[in-house]
């Protein structure tokens, strides 16, 4: 080979590896969403639905999260009147802890009382930091009392990047208060599972004290965003412009959380930019499942001979649109021993698109069945004979 042949052979070889080379890592979401388009230090979306993540920049880097932090006292609020262990018509007592909040607030003065109702409407519609605390008193007998009860709560989601100093996300005077983008995501979960929520969320306008005080909703995307419905924002000059966003189209819901966006214009557009994407991308998809194809099991030893594996019900798979054909693998055991117990699993149904494995369910066993014992035996016998 001449030289200006193998300086052809060698600048196409060149070309060829500057061309692939951004693609020889595996495709996945994060490559669909422009880095432009990601306007702040952390951010995740994911499915409300079933958990997944669907995008994720930095997601356990930890960060103050400023107001965000008020969707672990929302969810807390939330499960006490779930418990009834409070009820939105009781009456809270402004204290001097609680009047002395900065930021946004809604002006309690010590002593005035407002109902829980009143108070879970200025944080969530107005993230007043006052009214944060009083309700926070109220639930957790202190500050002190609730901040456990959110940390507690953090631990028993499994979040490792989380801890909270206090209710409303002020970070000024705090040195070990932080969160995560996932850990906020998860959080948002849960709090989304109570239907109540989205009637405090998708508030625009609203008032208390007779119409004297204004609620405006700090979340600008209940009035711009097809289909939202919640959730809260937060900022401080220490955390940056912030946003926990939930929306849901056509049976599908999701949560965008954003931290650190350097304008408050940002922090919207990036939660709009990833809302945009998971819908345009994604669908919910219930799987068919043949129950014809889920045989009876075995048991040996056991007080019932055979036992019939169940799936469970209406468990939805996230997808990308337009995937390859479905199919489904059904993996049965032939035999268990005894004892079983209910919810045993006893196989799983894979499920492909095209050679790809995107999901799989359980089978598990209904009920118990119990071990044969020497009476069962003697009892067997004596009817055999």
């Amino acid at each position: 080979m001449n030289m200006k042949k193998l300086s052809s052979f060698l600048l196409t070889l060149v070309l060829i590896f500057s061309m692939t080379g951004p693609f020889s890592a595996c495709a996945d979401e994060t490559d669909a969403i422009p880095e432009e388009a990601v306007m702040a230090k952390a951010v995740v979306l994911l499915s409300l639905d079933t958990g997944e993540v669907i995008y994720a920049k930095n997601e356990n880097e930890h960060l103050s999260p400023a107001s965000v932090t008020k969707i672990m006292t929302i969810l807390l609020v939330l499960e006490a009147l779930e418990e009834e262990s409070i009820h939105l018509t009781d009456t809270v007592t402004a204290s001097a802890e609680a009047v002395s909040m900065g930021g946004s607030q809604i002006w309690l003065e010590e002593g005035e009382q407002m109902t829980v109702d009143e108070l879970f409407k200025a944080i969530v519609v107005a993230s007043a930091n006052d009214a944060c605390t009083a309700l926070a008193e109220y639930i957790g007998g202190s500050t002190t009392g609730f901040v456990k009860m959110m940390n507690d709560r953090a631990s028993a989601l499994g979040l490792k990047n989380t801890h909270f100093e206090n209710c409303n996300g002020l970070d000024d005077t705090v040195t070990n208060h932080y969160s995560s983008a996932y850990d906020l995501a998860v959080i948002a979960r849960e709090v989304m599972r109570h239907e109540l929520i989205t009637d405090y969320t998708q508030i625009w306008l609203d008032h208390l004290r007779d119409g004297k005080t204004e609620l405006n909703n700090t979340n600008k995307l209940v009035n711009t965003y097809t289909g939202i419905t919640g959730l809260k924002t937060g900022t401080t000059s220490n955390a940056g412009f912030c946003v926990a966003a939930t929306a849901e189209r056509d049976g599908m819901s999701l949560v965008a959380v954003v931290l650190g966006a350097e304008t408050s214009e940002q922090r919207f557009d990036t939660a709009v930019n990833l809302l945009d994407y998971g819908f345009a991308t994604y669908q919910l998809f219930v799987p068919e499942l043949d129950e014809t194809q889920i045989t009876t099991v075995t048991v040996k030893q056991g007080k019932v001979k055979t036992v019939k594996p169940v799936a469970a019900a209406d468990e939805s798979i996230l997808i990308k649109k337009g995937a390859e054909e479905i199919t489904y693998q059904y993996q049965v055991k032939d035999t268990v021993d005894a004892p079983v117990n209910a919810g045993d699993v006893l196989g799983e149904i894979v499920i492909m698109s095209g050679d790809r494995e995107i999901g799989n369910i359980d089978l598990t066993a209904p009920e118990s069945v119990e071990k044969v014992d020497l009476a069962d035996i003697l009892l067997l016998m004596i009817l055999n004979i």
